[in-house]
């Protein structure tokens, strides 16, 4: 077996055709993966999502947010959305698309044109809404899918596209299952 190596922008670049055809208004929710501590991640077949709690077990609201002044969780930070031929393009092996932090993994186009913030998505039971805060890579995200990946979602295309994911909260309680029909809503 070959050891995996991180892709290199150009290699990026050749991939994105595949990530462009994305659904644009119903896709599919592949994956969900509850984060109950730091580094510990748990893929659930079924999930419930709550107003409060976000991904019931994810410990969103325990870890906080240096983006609220007083280090609670951001409100509108509840979920981490991401696309799953994207991470399935940087991660290289679909084993690996938890490391990338995210709750869950869509196959849908996430660009701000496509899902503009206010956005609805109904998944399974449940409402979720895209809101204004922005998901950026980190130095975990290079660590696992490499520099060149970490910065590319950060290009102005990457951005639009939202490559690193998009930022949601959760506006009407229900569950969600893996396979479930992710549509879009206006919001």
């Amino acid at each position: 077996m070959s050891e995996l190596t991180h892709l290199t922008t150009a290699e990026i670049e050749a991939g994105l055709g595949q990530v462009r055809q994305s659904p644009k208004d119903a896709g599919v929710l592949e994956l969900i993966v509850r984060r109950p501590q730091v580094e510990q991640r748990d893929v659930l077949e079924e999930g419930e999502l709550d107003l409060t709690m976000g991904l019931v077990g994810d410990n969103w609201i325990e870890r906080g947010s240096n983006r609220m002044d007083n280090g609670s969780s951001h409100p509108d930070m509840q979920l981490n959305v991401t696309n799953t031929r994207f991470i399935h393009l940087v991660a290289q092996a679909e084993e690996r698309w938890q490391l990338a932090g995210d709750q869950l993994f869509m196959d849908l186009d996430l660009s701000e044109e496509n899902l503009p913030v206010g956005t609805l998505l109904a998944i399974g039971s449940a409402v979720i809404e895209v809101t204004d805060q922005p998901h950026t890579g980190c130095a975990k995200f290079a660590a696992r899918f490499g520099n060149d990946a970490q910065k590319f979602v950060m290009t102005p295309m990457g951005r639009q596209m939202r490559l690193r994911g998009l930022c949601a909260k959760v506006v009407q309680p229900g569950v969600i299952r893996q396979g479930d029909r992710v549509q879009k809503m206006m919001g």
